[in-house]
């Protein structure tokens, strides 16, 4: 792991207050410890995505902050896909770091404070297929031994409170060894 980037930036940051796919872009965010984004439906000590309530409303949070890399964004546009900020739902948009690669537990420093450590991958279901027709499998693939990539980001959970803005430097603070692969969440 020691091959990553330590540093990116925030591209964009969203929220909605409402549980629908896409989410509204924002001049900043704040996050608020063991919480998530301020005034976002998935905010909660308690899982807050519907699904995983139906399934057991006592699950920890362990999705509190979504993030996803703008490469992803590029890619999918090369591809045909007119994808825009917050539009699959992320609260942080980053530039610079390979989101997918970074261990379990490890701690993103978004701007001056705030402070969200790495959960899992985001499990992309069929409301991606829903939002634009093809784009749940250009945002899955498989390694070269046949296992299944998740592209569409990491999920988080709030550790130390703070407000994120677009511009904001995120600094890399990697787990001990031995680093867990991330899995979905």
């Amino acid at each position: 792991m020691s091959h990553l980037p330590l540093i990116g930036t925030v591209e964009a940051v969203s929220s909605d207050d409402a549980h629908r796919f896409s989410k509204v872009t924002r001049d900043q965010i704040q996050l608020l410890a063991g919480l998530g984004v301020e005034g976002d439906a998935h905010a909660g000590i308690r899982v807050q995505h519907r699904s995983r309530v139906k399934q057991d409303p006592t699950q920890p949070n362990l999705r509190q902050v979504h993030l996803i890399h703008s490469e992803l964004l590029a890619e999918l546009a090369d591809q045909g896909f007119a994808i825009d900020s917050a539009a699959l739902g992320e609260n942080v948009l980053t530039r610079g770091l390979n989101l997918l690669d970074l261990p379990r537990g490890t701690r993103l420093h978004l701007g001056e404070t705030a402070v969200v450590e790495v959960t899992g991958l985001r499990n992309p279901c069929a409301q991606i297929e829903n939002f634009q027709t093809g784009l749940l499998s250009a945002v899955l693939d498989q390694d070269a031994e046949g296992h299944l990539i998740r592209k569409a980001g990491i999920m988080s959970i709030v550790l130390h409170s703070g407000e994120v803005n677009p511009g904001d430097l995120i600094r890399v603070e990697l787990p001990p060894q031995p680093h867990e692969k991330l899995e979905r969440v």
